[in-house]
C-alpha cells in the first residue's frame, strides 16, 4: 500500500492560498527585512524604538485575529475576510515610500499588520476545512513552503536592488529602500487578484452556532498548548534583531540579504516534507524538535563573534521554522472541532502576537536600554530567547499529551 502523501490531489483552495501567500511574500520580504536597516541606518532609530514598532504592529495583528476568526465562524464564510485582509496590506505598504520619521513607519506597519490580522485566522480555517485531516500537515506544510519560496524570491529581488542602486552596501540608503517599495507593489496586487478569483468558499454542513469569544468549551489540551506557546513566544522577539545583529557583527546590507535568502531556501525546502512528516510521526515531536533547534540557534547568536557565524546560524534557523510553524498550525485543527476552528486560530494567533509585543520590546531594551540606561548589550536578547525556548520545549514535552491527528478530541473543560 502506498502511504506517500498525494500532493497532486490537494484541493484547489490549498493551491490558491499557497499562490496568494507566495506572491504576498515576494512583496513583503522585499521591504520588511529592510525596514530595521532603514530605521537604524537612515532614520537613526534605536533598538528600543524598533522593538516598539514591531511589538505594536504584531499586537495590532493579534487583536484583529481574535475577532476575524470569531467572525468567520459566525458568518460561516472565510474567503472574503481573507481577501479584505490581503487587500488592506497591499494598499498600505506603498506609503513607506514617503516615510521620513519612525512614526510614519509605525503607521504603515500598523495598517499592514491590521490586514494580516484580518486574513490569517479565516485563511487558516479555509485551508483546514478544504482538506482531509490525514493530509492536514501536508497542506499547511505546502502553504508554508509557498509562503517561504515567495520570501526567497522577494529577497533575491531586494538584493539585486541593493546591488544596482548602491556602490557602498555597508549601510542602507533611502533611495534603495524607496526603489524596493515601488517594485513590491506589483506582486502585492497580483496576490489579491489570485485569491479573489481563484478561491472557493467551503460551506459547512448544518447551521453552526456562532462561538463565544472565550476559552470555555475548548479542549483542555488546546489551552495547555496555548500557555506553552506564550512562554516560547516571550523569548521569540522580532527577526529584525537578528538582522541588526548580523550588521553589528560586520555584515554588509548585501551579505544580510544573502543570509536571509539562505534561511528562506532552507525553510522552503523543508517545510513541505516536515509538514507531511508530522502527519506520520505526530505534530508534538516536530514542534519540540523545532523549539529545541530555536533555542540552540539563539544561544549561538548570543555567543557569535563574527558576521559569518551569524550568517550560518540564521541559515540553520530555517530548520526551526520548517519543523514547528506548519506543525503548530495543524495541531490547532487537531485539537478543536470544525465549528470552533476560526475562534481557535484567532486565539492561537492572538496568543503569539500579543506576546510578541513584550518580546520585541524586552529584546530592544535588553540590547540598548532606554532613558539613560545602556542595556546589557547585543547578546542579551538572544540569551533570553534561548532560555525560554528550551524551557518551553521541556514543558511541552511534559504537559501536552501524545495524540495523533486521527484521534478524537476529548476531555473538554
Amino acid at each position: 500500500m502506498n502511504n506517500k502523501p498525494a500532493i497532486h490531489k490537494l484541493p484547489r483552495n490549498v493551491w490558491v492560498v499557497t499562490a496568494t501567500s507566495f506572491l504576498t511574500d515576494i512583496s513583503t520580504e522585499m521591504i520588511v527585512n529592510l525596514i530595521p536597516l532603514f530605521l537604524a541606518n537612515v532614520l537613526g532609530a534605536k533598538t528600543a524604538i524598533i522593538g516598539l514598532i514591531e511589538g505594536i504592529a504584531e499586537t495590532t495583528a493579534s487583536l484583529t485575529k481574535i475577532y476575524s476568526g470569531w467572525l468567520s465562524d459566525k458568518l460561516g464564510r472565510r474567503k472574503w475576510l481573507t481577501v479584505i485582509g490581503y487587500g488592506l496590506s497591499a494598499v498600505a505598504k506603498p506609503f513607506l515610500y514617503f516615510a521620513s520619521l519612525w512614526g510614519h513607519v509605525l503607521g504603515v506597519r500598523f495598517a499592514d499588520r491590521l490586514g494580516k490580522g484580518i486574513r490569517t485566522a479565516p485563511r487558516d480555517a479555509l485551508v483546514a476545512e478544504s482538506i482531509d485531516e490525514k493530509q492536514r500537515g501536508l497542506a499547511f506544510g505546502l502553504h508554508r513552503a509557498g509562503d517561504t519560496a515567495g520570501a526567497f524570491f522577494g529577497l533575491v529581488i531586494a538584493a539585486f536592488i541593493v546591488w544596482a542602486t548602491q556602490t557602498d552596501a555597508s549601510l542602507l540608503t533611502r533611495r534603495t529602500f524607496q526603489t524596493a517599495v515601488l517594485v513590491s507593489i506589483v506582486p502585492a496586487v497580483l496576490a489579491v487578484i489570485v485569491l479573489a478569483v481563484g478561491a472557493r468558499e467551503v460551506r459547512r454542513e448544518g447551521a453552526a452556532q456562532a462561538p463565544a469569544l472565550h476559552f470555555r468549551g475548548l479542549d483542555k489540551r488546546f489551552k495547555i498548548f496555548l500557555l506553552v506557546v506564550v512562554l516560547f513566544t516571550l523569548g521569540n522577539s522580532s527577526d529584525a534583531f537578528i538582522i541588526l545583529r548580523g550588521q553589528e557583527r560586520g555584515l554588509s546590507v548585501l551579505q544580510v540579504m544573502g543570509m536571509l535568502i539562505a534561511f528562506n531556501a532552507i525553510y522552503a525546502a523543508l517545510a513541505g516534507p516536515l509538514g507531511a512528516l508530522s502527519d506520520r510521526v505526530g505534530r508534538r515531536r516536530l514542534i519540540i524538535g523545532g523549539w529545541a533547534a530555536y533555542g540552540l540557534v539563539y544561544l549561538g547568536f548570543a555567543l557569535s563573534r563574527t558576521g559569518w557565524q551569524v550568517w550560518l546560524l540564521y541559515a540553520l534557523y530555517g530548520v526551526y521554522y520548517a519543523a514547528a510553524e506548519g506543525a503548530a498550525r495543524a495541531l490547532v485543527a487537531d485539537l478543536v472541532p470544525a465549528e470552533q476552528r476560526g475562534t481557535a486560530y484567532g486565539l492561537y494567533n492572538a496568543a503569539v502576537g500579543l506576546t510578541a509585543f513584550p518580546a520585541s520590546l524586552i529584546a530592544g531594551l535588553l540590547w540598548q536600554g532606554a532613558f539613560g540606561w545602556q542595556g546589557f548589550g547585543a547578546s542579551a536578547p538572544f540569551f533570553f530567547g534561548a532560555g525560554l525556548a528550551l524551557l518551553a520545549s521541556l514543558l511541552f514535552w511534559r504537559t501536552v499529551p501524545v495524540r495523533t491527528a486521527a484521534q478524537p478530541t476529548t476531555g473538554q473543560s
